[in-house]
């Protein structure tokens, strides 16, 4: 067996732990198979797991940004990359990596992240600023009378 083939089986076998929300298992695949092959696709998920597992943000996004460098074409790069700006809770991050992921193809997954997350809407009172206690509270107010 090729260290190709091992790495590669090691890459879908964490993708598989991960869709059983398994993060832990994923993260002990793609650092094994990031010792063998250093591919984007090994990094971007490695950088995910990182910030999942131990909260190594700074880390993790050192290695999506790598991945995304040495690979812009892959929606998948730019969707770990806003999943680790979400756990950072840098919300406006995401969306804008998410954006640009959609930019590079097509991919469900960023789309159904993307419907979950939503937009903001214009604060009511434009002039004064989103936190702005007469536009939270206006907001609030019009939310619940369902007039906005």
């Amino acid at each position: 067996m090729t260290d190709r083939t091992f790495s590669d089986e090691l890459f879908d076998k964490g993708v598989q732990f991960l869709r059983e929300s398994n993060s832990l298992g994923a993260l002990a695949c793609f650092e094994k198979a990031y010792l063998r092959e250093k591919t984007p696709k090994i990094q971007s998920y490695l950088g995910y797991c990182i910030a999942a597992q131990r909260g190594q943000i700074a880390e993790a996004l050192k290695l999506c940004a790598g991945a995304i460098e040495a690979d812009p074409e892959t929606p998948e790069h730019y969707l770990n990359l806003a999943r680790v700006y979400l756990r950072a809770k840098r919300k406006d991050e995401a969306i804008s990596a998410l954006r640009k992921g959609l930019s590079a193809g097509d991919n469900s997954e960023i789309r159904a992240l993307l419907e979950d997350l939503g937009t903001r809407k214009k604060p009511l009172l434009p002039f004064l600023p989103r936190h702005h206690f007469l536009n939270k509270y206006a907001g609030l107010i019009l939310r619940r009378l369902r007039l906005r």
